[in-house]
C-alpha cells in the first residue's frame, strides 16, 4: 500500500509503503535505486541483511535509514514480516538530517546512531500502532521536530535540477544542465553530492533506467525491448542488459517474470 504525505511535508517525503510478508521459507528481497532514499520500519520479524557460512542469519536493526545505492542490495526474509518504509525525495533525507548525503551513500544506518532515544521511541510507539494512519500521524511529527531548525540554502537549486532532469526523463547532459541552473558544473556536481549522495550524471541514469522499467511494465513483450530501450534513450539493446544488470543485476525478461513486486526498485522473489 502506497500513501502521499501531508502537504506541508511533500517537498521533502515522496510516500509511504506499507508491506506485509508471510513466508515459512526464507525469502529473497531486491532493492536497487530509484533515486530516492529511505527509512524503515520492521516490524514483526526482522529483516535479514545475510548470512553467514553457518547459516545464521544476521538481522537489521527494527528501523534503520539507508542512502543512495550504487548497485543492488538483496535483504531477506522470514515469517510474518510488517514494514513501514519511508520514501524521501532524492535531497529530502539530507534536508531532514543536516548532513551531506555523500555520508549516507552505499550504508544502512541503524536509527538510533543518527537520531538516538527519539529514534528508539518513535519505533516503540509505531510498533504499538494497529492503524495505518496512526502511525503515519507519529511519523510525520517527528519529521516535523527535524525541519523546525529550518532548511538549507542550496534547496531550491537542487529541487529545480532534480525536477529537470525528471521532466526530461534523464536525457540530460551536465552541461545542459548547468545551462538550465546557471550554475558551473563544479557546483552541481559538489551540491549532489551533498544533497543527494550521487553526481548528476548518476542520478540521471537511475532516472532513465526508471522511464524504461515504466515502459516495460506496460508493454513487457520480448520483441519490443530494442523499441523500448531506444525510446528512453539507450543506443542499442547491449548497452541497455549492461545498464539493467549493472544497477538491478537482473536481466528485463528476469525482471518482468517477478509476480506482484513490492514496488518498481523492490522486489520479491
Amino acid at each position: 500500500m502506497q500513501i502521499s504525505p501531508s502537504t506541508d511535508l511533500s517537498a521533502f517525503i515522496k510516500h509511504y509503503l506499507f508491506l506485509t510478508t508471510n513466508n515459512k521459507e526464507v525469502k529473497k528481497l531486491r532493492l536497487f535505486s530509484d533515486g530516492n532514499t529511505g527509512m524503515v520500519f520492521s516490524f514483526k520479524n526482522p529483516l535479514i541483511a545475510a548470512f553467514t557460512r553457518e547459516h545464521n542469519p544476521g538481522y537489521l536493526p527494527g528501523t534503520f535509514v539507508y542512502g543512495q545505492l550504487s548497485s543492488f542490495k538483496d535483504l531477506y526474509c522470514m515469517g510474518e514480516t510488517s514494514l513501514m518504509i519511508v520514501v524521501f525525495h532524492p535531497h529530502g533525507l539530507s534536508n531532514m538530517l543536516k548532513i551531506p548525503s555523500g555520508e549516507l551513500k552505499n550504508r544502512s544506518i541503524p536509527s538510533h546512531e543518527l537520531f538516538g532515544a527519539k529514534g528508539d521511541e518513535l519505533y516503540e510507539r509505531l510498533a504499538c500502532c494497529n492503524e495505518i494512519q496512526d502511525k503515519i500521524i507519529l511519523a510525520e511529527d517527528f519529521f516535523r521536530g527535524l525541519l523546525a531548525c529550518g532548511t538549507p540554502s542550496d534547496q531550491p537549486l537542487i529541487s529545480a535540477a532534480v525536477k529537470f532532469i525528471v521532466q526530461h526523463k534523464g536525457l540530460v547532459t551536465v552541461n545542459k544542465l548547468a545551462a538550465f541552473t546557471g550554475s558551473h558544473e563544479r557546483k552541481l556536481e559538489r551540491v549532489f553530492t551533498q544533497f543527494i549522495g550521487i553526481s548528476p550524471k548518476g542520478f540521471s541514469s537511475i532516472i532513465k533506467l526508471l522511464v524504461f522499467l515504466k515502459q516495460l511494465k506496460d508493454n513487457p513483450s520480448k520483441s519490443n525491448l530494442t523499441y523500448l530501450g531506444h525510446e528512453s534513450g539507450y543506443y542499442d539493446q547491449p548497452h541497455l542488459i549492461r545498464e539493467f544488470k549493472k544497477y538491478t543485476g537482473l536481466t528485463p525478461g528476469q525482471y518482468t517474470s517477478v509476480t506482484n513486486p513490492l514496488a518498481i526498485n523492490f522486489l520479491g522473489y
